[in-house]
């Protein structure tokens, strides 16, 4: 079991220096993000090193120069012309300038990197990979790369230690620091919450004609491509469901959702007593973000609280599962093990991929992934257990990507 409130280091970093950082995804949403964070704590916190893909090079150096990182990972070897020209040009003469690793394996490596917490915020299932090398190399993972759980559940959780690897996502940080209050064999459920997303309220029906710009616009987060749709599907809480049963060693039957459209409540633990603890807090990444790099102590003014001089509603509903299917969908595949939760997780963000191409519509996303899952569950692939390396998860999201595709195009 990995829960990160069974291990509390309460010593942190060598006393007098900041707690070093490795952020990967530095100029995605979580990692600018996180940026800002560690700006407003310096002393606390110092990053040591960057990594992005390579999308947007003039952010990766502004970030660099402002935060004084002198090692930087671009995982598209094609950016390099780019990044050095601006280093060229931008990095300040009177400072030594930084090195920069390029390629498929640069943000891996940097994952090894001699530091104290890597903040994985890369997005997608390439993010497995770096996740493994923190960890072979003994630093704490603030995990904001859901997908390393969900396509290598059983990878990580044999490479960490107890207490190795801490949540970001608001949800799961929200189980941690709820489940603080308890022991393991006093928890009776969890109860993650669902803002519904930009379509809360419709019938299946009337989600047959909705466009890509419309799944784009979530009510409450502002998040990427990917993860944002996943919202408007529920994927992205059928995912969470299965990060919870990992990351907490919780059964399936025992994690629940619920709609939660102001999404303050973030998550809550019920306790076997009738008890139950919920964590609140305005929409605001900065809070869960800040406590995954120091926990579990807590960073002063991460982010404001409720204004509990104002009138609150805090409404709950249950999830329709024949409008939004994933979430069961998701049960399947986490209950199945191996690496189902891979298949269902690469089918999907391909299939996100053709919505936004206009390949296939919204409705297409799950449907076609419900497809793909239940032939991974029918062929020998499925008798094969848990995956022994990256490889194997490798190739069954090849698998998936495949089967994807020609789902489109029948």
């Amino acid at each position: 079991m990995n829960r990160p409130a069974d291990q509390v280091d309460t010593d942190g970093p060598a006393a007098g220096r900041p707690r070093r950082i490795v952020l990967l995804g530095s100029t995605g949403s979580i990692g600018t993000q996180t940026v800002e964070v560690i700006a407003a704590a310096s002393d606390r916190f110092e990053i040591v090193g960057l990594a992005a893909g390579g999308s947007n090079p003039a952010l990766l150096i502004e970030q660099a120069v402002a935060t004084g990182a002198l090692l930087l990972a671009v995982s598209d070897e094609s950016a390099r012309t780019e990044v050095e020209a601006r280093i060229e040009r931008d990095w300040p003469a009177d400072r030594p300038r930084p090195t920069v690793s390029y390629g498929p394996g640069a943000t891996s490596d940097l994952a090894g990197a001699e530091t104290d917490v890597v903040l994985n915020g890369v997005a997608g299932a390439q993010g497995l990979r770096a996740t493994l090398a923190a960890l072979a190399a003994g630093h704490t993972v603030a995990l904001a790369n859901k997908e390393s759980l969900i396509a290598g559940g059983p990878l990580v959780l044999a490479a960490a230690k107890p207490g190795q690897l801490v949540p970001v996502d608001s949800e799961h940080s929200a189980l941690a620091q709820a489940l603080r209050s308890g022991t393991h064999e006093e928890v009776a459920s969890l109860i993650l919450t669902a803002s519904g997303g930009p379509f809360r309220g419709r019938s299946r029906a009337e989600l047959a004609d909705v466009t890509p710009t419309q799944a784009l616009a979530h009510p409450t987060w502002a998040m990427g491509k990917l993860i944002t749709t996943n919202s408007a599907t529920l994927v992205n809480k059928g995912l969470e469901l299965i990060e919870a049963a990992l990351l907490f060693d919780v059964d399936y039957d025992r994690i629940a959702v619920v709609v939660h459209p102001t999404s303050i409540v973030h998550s809550m633990v019920e306790f076997t007593d009738g008890s139950t603890l919920a964590q609140a807090s305005p929409p605001d990444m900065r809070l869960p973000i800040s406590l995954a790099l120091d926990w579990p102590r807590r960073v002063p003014n991460a982010a404001h609280p409720v204004d509990w001089t104002q009138a609150q509603d805090w409404h709950f509903e249950p999830v329709d599962h024949v409008a939004f299917p994933a979430i069961g969908l998701a049960r399947t595949a986490g209950r199945a093990g191996g690496c189902a939760p891979a298949v269902f997780n690469a089918a999907n963000e391909e299939l996100v991929a053709a919505f936004h191409a206009g390949r296939c519509g919204f409705l297409d996303i799950v449907d076609g992934a419900a497809d793909v899952l239940q032939l991974w569950l029918d062929s020998e692939h499925a008798a094969a257990g848990n995956p022994r390396d990256v490889a194997d998860v490798e190739e069954a999201e090849r698998w998936a990507r495949a089967r994807s595709l020609r789902t489109i195009a029948s």
